[in-house]
């Protein structure tokens, strides 16, 4: 819990690493993970820094891989993941395995060519093929034509030559020419059109379809082609079709004009094709195997070459001392992990060889450390919760332990019930039970990887809303009655008039018994005036509770003024702060307890709310019934100390650090700073605007052991500006009063929301599911079936998911804003080690 509840203390270190040593010093640092380097060469370009060389051969050797992955998913081929984390490869293996890889590569663009060219010749050879059967049949109908001509007057008209009737002799008929060749088949009336405009009319074109697809040997996409053939007379001619397909991209091809030469070089083709049928096999089984192998291993061999890649881009961040024989580093690392490190910079010097070890050396420093939180798969996505508003400052108390209870809880007040919970619990328990395999499928989808890693924050929502559901005695919009009704309705003196509503009058007590054992009773649900009681119970407890967690904020706040020092803090803003928060709604809460606990439904209780507005006008109208004796008298004596709270709060500390500064310096050092000798208090201020509201913080550094630093790293000497240190404390002021009216108020949206919720659910079982259950016999039973359904899908849908969200948003608004607003800045920066874990998980990104 100590880590948790404040970030661990880090220290600056210094490394000295023999060269030969490094790189094995390097790789162990980042299995373990806990060290951030310092990048000490921010001026020297990229590509020109010592490694360079070294990380193009790594990029190189990446690129290759891609290229074998890409082929291998080309091929359906599963990559085998065993979860094997191999040791980063010593400089020296490098070589092998660029040997392996460039061998592999040659060989697949080898074969790739082999393959394309294979591929090539049968898709040539094929639509030979075809061409030769489809011209035989264009030849066949040409030469029918041509002999029913000849014993028809008519048809031979028909079939006149195409430059008349000289062409239609016999002598000139054999003179024509002709090209055949394949086209894509969507190309066909384009090309036909360009044929008869560019030639006139003075060609004739016949095309058939192949009706099986071709495989293109350069995208291997299916692509669907016809048979063309065109028929034409003279040079000039033939030389602008020739043209045109060369244009339309058309492939022509040899036809003999004899039919027994075509059927020769028909036969010639079907041979050829079956002997290259039979080497694309065995092309294709050698290229198959070469994956297969080169699958086994191809997720080991990208996680060597990104830990080779991520140890040189760190040996880059070194400095090399002026012997050239030493790299010096400098890197964060948590104090009580300083004994792993060195244990780890012991096992890198020993494997590697070296006679000299490693030195680490702790300095001390004014730069502020970075925030390191450490978190496991539970406490993992609170502590995501809480950094998305802002990475904690170093060492301040941090809200994720606390955000554990009092997120799901709050979600649950406003999503509170029990069916719905249900399933939402249902949901995150399976997710967490099945953990294991889920993760092995690293499921890429944003969503997905969203409700995966906030399981568990989904499962104790769940379960909490459970909790609610049942104090509000809600499940689907109805009641479990599981202690008995204490209504009394033989009691009630209208039951004997059904034209009068029913309603439970709290006034009238030999009707309403005691009260209900837990939560609320369920003959509420049959109430007219379910609301009005609701409302009441739940506006009441939404202001409870959230009065409750701003002075629980307001009270961490002294633990951090008490950690860091800072008395001056606690006199001047802590206790004002929690005064004001008392007179003004502390005390309201007491009230709340009192009305409950003194008054019953026989005695007219006065409302709070006009109670509240009468305090602080200092006007009580006659009539006005008191709580309790001198409640008047008591009200005017908290309103009054609330507002001497604000000047307080807004004077006191400026008007003070100004008298510290120009005449009691060294006498009040003690009392601003205790044991430090720091001027913190006179850091420049500066004004943080979060989630849109103003909250402006005194950006104290905090100073431990690293506290006075390196040469180079000198501060300023910081000049105390009083006018900017008043307004800093005067905008503080008004956000902290202000926020205690506005977030009061916010906090109703715990009522607002769970009215809304419920409603919701008894709007959608009234008009959905309330139908077929009032309709008797088969009809009703089969309607059910089909309106069930539609019920189940609403309410997953809207009620559980939609709602659900809605109630996250809400509960993650009052956390940032009205609860992490009253003692925490979120100013640091996150801890970011060198580690292999987590430069695999994001695909070797630096």
């Amino acid at each position: 819990m100590g880590s948790l509840l404040r970030s661990e203390e880090m220290t600056l270190c210094q490394l000295f690493l023999q060269s030969e040593a490094a790189y094995a010093c390097v790789s162990e640092l980042g299995e373990l993970g806990l060290v951030q380097f310092r990048d000490l060469n921010p001026d020297v370009n990229a590509f020109q820094r010592k490694f360079v060389n070294e990380i193009r051969r790594c990029e190189e050797m990446e690129r290759k891989l891609r290229f074998l992955e890409k082929e291998i998913k080309k091929d359906g081929i599963p990559m085998l993941d065993t979860g094997d984390n191999p040791d980063a490869p010593a400089p020296r293996e490098m070589i092998d395995l660029e040997a392996t890889f460039e061998k592999l590569e040659n060989e697949m663009k080898e074969v790739n060519a082999n393959s394309e060219a294979l591929k090539r010749n049968f898709l040539e050879l094929t639509e030979l093929k075809h061409i030769l059967r489809k011209t035989q049949t264009f030849f066949e109908e040409a030469e029918s034509h041509h002999h029913q001509a000849m014993h028809d007057p008519y048809l031979a008209e028909e079939n006149m030559g195409l430059l008349g009737e000289e062409a239609h002799r016999a002598g000139q008929a054999l003179r024509l020419g002709f090209v055949a060749g394949v086209i894509l088949r969507e190309r066909i009336p384009a090309f036909e059109r360009m044929l008869w405009r560019a030639c006139r009319g003075n060609v004739f074109l016949r095309q058939a379809e192949i009706e099986a697809p071709l495989e293109d040997p350069v995208t291997g996409d299916q692509v669907y082609k016809s048979v063309f053939i065109i028929f034409f007379q003279g040079d000039q001619l033939k030389s602008r079709v020739k043209k045109i397909c060369e244009g339309f991209r058309a492939t022509l091809y040899p036809c003999p004009e004899t039919q027994a030469e075509r059927r020769e070089m028909a036969i010639g083709v079907m041979t050829r094709i079956e002997d290259l049928n039979t080497v694309l096999g065995q092309t294709q089984d050698h290229r198959h195997r070469v994956l297969v192998a080169a699958a086994k291993n191809i997720k080991v061999w990208f996680i060597k070459v990104r830990k080779i890649k991520a140890i040189y881009h760190t040996l880059n961040m070194f400095n090399l001392d002026v012997t050239q024989k030493c790299l010096i580093a400098e890197c964060w690392c948590p104090v009580v992990d300083l004994d792993r490190i060195q244990q780890a910079l012991r096992r890198g010097t020993e494997r590697s060889g070296s006679s000299v070890p490693s030195i680490l050396n702790r300095m001390t420093t004014k730069q502020e450390p970075p925030t390191y939180n450490r978190t496991n798969k539970f406490t993992s996505g609170f502590q995501a919760i809480v950094d998305a508003y802002g990475v904690a400052s170093y060492r301040e108390i941090n809200p994720a332990p606390f955000t554990i209870i009092t997120f799901p809880f709050l979600f649950a007040v406003m999503f509170g019930d029990m069916g719905h919970g249900v399933i939402m619990f249902s949901f995150a328990l399976w997710l967490v039970l099945k953990e294991k395999q889920l993760m092995a499928r690293k499921i890429d989808n944003e969503i997905w990887t969203t409700m995966f890693g906030g399981r568990y924050i989904i499962l104790l929502m769940g379960a909490f809303s459970i909790y609610t559901g049942f104090i509000y005695n809600d499940v689907f919009s109805k009641s479990l009655n599981l202690f008995g009704s204490k209504w009394h309705p033989h009691k009630h003196p209208y039951t004997a008039k059904p034209e009068i509503t029913l309603q439970l009058n709290p006034v009238n007590t030999t009707v309403n018994g005691d009260p209900y054992a837990i939560g609320i009773d369920p003959i509420w649900q049959l109430a007219s005036n379910k609301i009005a009681f609701t409302n009441s119970f739940k506006m009441k407890t939404s202001v409870i509770l959230g009065v409750s967690q701003m002075f629980f904020g307001v009270t961490l706040s002294l633990f951090n003024h008490r950690y860091f020092q800072r008395p001056l803090n606690i006199f001047c803003e802590f206790i004002p702060q929690v005064v004001f928060l008392f007179c003004m709604f502390g005390y309201l809460i007491i009230l709340i307890f009192y009305k409950w606990i003194h008054y019953d439904s026989t005695i007219p209780a006065p409302s709070l709310l006009i109670g509240a507005i009468n305090m602080f006008l200092f006007n009580y109208p006659e009539g006005t019934i008191a709580l309790y004796k001198g409640q008047q008298g008591f009200q005017g004596f908290l309103v009054v100390v609330a507002v001497l709270c604000i000047p307080w709060m807004l004077l006191v500390k400026p008007f003070f650090l100004r008298y510290q500064h120009r005449y009691g310096q060294l006498k009040s050092l003690t009392f601003l700073n205790g044991s430090q000798t720091d001027d913190s208090e006179f850091k420049h201020q500066q004004l943080s605007v979060n989630s849109g509201d103003l909250l402006n913080h005194d950006q104290e550094v905090v100073h431990n052991e690293v506290g006075s630093g390196l040469h180079h790293e000198e501060e300023e000497e910081k000049v105390f500006d009083f006018p900017e240190v008043f307004i800093n404390q005067a905008i503080h002021t008004i956000e902290y009063c202000l926020g205690c009216i506005s977030h009061t108020a916010s906090y109703l949206r715990l009522w607002a929301l769970s009215l809304a919720h419920a409603q919701l659910s008894e709007v959608l079982w009234t008009m959905v599911l309330r139908i077929p259950l009032s309709i008797d016999g088969y009809f009703g039973s089969v309607m059910m079936f089909f309106v069930f359904m539609a019920w189940a899908s609403m309410t997953v849908a809207v009620l559980v998911v939609m709602e659900g969200l809605s109630a996250f948003l809400h509960a993650l608004r009052l956390h940032w804003v009205e609860f992490q607003s009253k003692f925490y800045k979120g100013e640091g920066y996150k801890f970011q080690p060198f580690s292999f874990e987590h430069i695999l998980d994001y695909g070797g990104e630096e």
